[in-house]
């Protein structure tokens, strides 16, 4: 039983309910931003500015969430800084439940028609051979521009938390919280991490007001001028007893003075307290990306998958 409609806070829900279900059972098919932590700071993040515009399309059996597709259309980013980005795609995030693998058919045809005029991506997980059978078998291929050496493929890296290093800090630098530093200081760190952002005080309400954030487990590195040099934003997954990394990112001028790995290290200190076991984080993959990758693997995260991107044109 399908629904069709606008994306809202209880969906979200839902669908990150579906996300614990699939990590339970086969972590390796939970899909690009279809994951606990992705959905809900994408969704936070993004709804103030554009959540008028998104479809999705909810699929039920026996009263649970078995498959969705999350519709955002071709739009205009406004920067903080004036500048303007023209995206000229529909994306789709989407997540069947392995054990109802047969509905990716009707996601597909519902993406096509929805998004009929407009070309369309998606990026469903590498491993899912019968998903990307019938995406091929809908016309879609994979991404040239999204798949070569410089492209934005990502991969997801994973660790356990069983023995983490102590973290490190330069003299004068000093953790801290979102709770403890407050909404501008946590709005600070991200748009200076990464410039030119659309990133605003709203923005960050919108993900401060979703049910799965915890203003303990967002974490700052402050400068010993007061500016907030670099952050982390832990999801905790408490069903699979997980967290995740989304977004983590440094001030430019205090880059190469090891505070992204000391805000890592702290961060999965943290979620082991909070009881997580293990913990997740996506970057880009591609060899012409190699400065989160390096990050994450000095903090003993390895690859664990990736996605395929794939277009179909218009």
């Amino acid at each position: 039983m399908p629904h069709h409609e606008e994306l809202t806070a209880a969906d979200l829900g839902l669908m990150q309910a579906m996300a614990q279900r699939v990590t339970a059972l086969r972590p390796d098919l939970v899909n690009s931003d279809a994951s606990y932590g992705e959905l809900a700071w994408n969704w936070g993040r993004g709804r103030s500015a554009r959540g008028s515009t998104w479809t999705r399309r909810l699929w039920f059996s026996g009263g649970e969430l078995v498959a969705w597709g999350w519709l955002q259309p071709p739009h205009t980013v406004r920067r903080g800084d004036g500048s303007v980005k023209d995206v000229t795609y529909a994306y789709l995030v989407y997540q069947v439940h392995p054990e109802h693998a047969g509905l990716v058919d009707e996601v597909i045809d519902w993406y096509d028609t929805t998004a009929e005029g407009a070309d369309r991506t998606v990026v469903p997980s590498a491993v899912d051979t019968y998903g990307l059978e019938r995406w091929a078998a809908h016309g879609y291929d994979t991404d040239p521009a999204a798949i070569g050496d410089t492209g934005s493929w990502t991969q997801l890296n994973q660790r356990d938390l069983t023995d983490v290093e102590e973290p490190s800090l330069p003299d004068g630098f000093r953790f801290r919280t979102a709770d403890e530093a407050g909404p501008e200081a946590a709005v600070q760190a991200h748009v200076a991490a990464w410039a030119p952002s659309s990133y605003t005080a709203e923005s960050y309400e919108g993900v401060r007001g979703t049910a799965a954030y915890r203003g303990d487990l967002h974490v700052l590195v402050e400068a010993p001028d007061g500016t907030m040099a670099a952050s982390a934003l832990v999801w905790l997954d408490t069903v699979n007893r997980s967290a995740q990394f989304e977004p983590v990112g440094t001030h430019p001028a205090y880059r190469r003075r090891g505070l992204g790995r000391a805000v890592l290290l702290h961060g999965m200190r943290l979620a082991r307290e909070a009881g997580a076991e293990q913990m997740t984080v996506a970057c880009l993959g591609a060899p012409g990306h190699p400065a989160a990758v390096g990050l994450y693997y000095s903090v003993g995260f390895r690859r664990f998958t990736r996605d395929a991107p794939l277009l179909k044109r218009a």
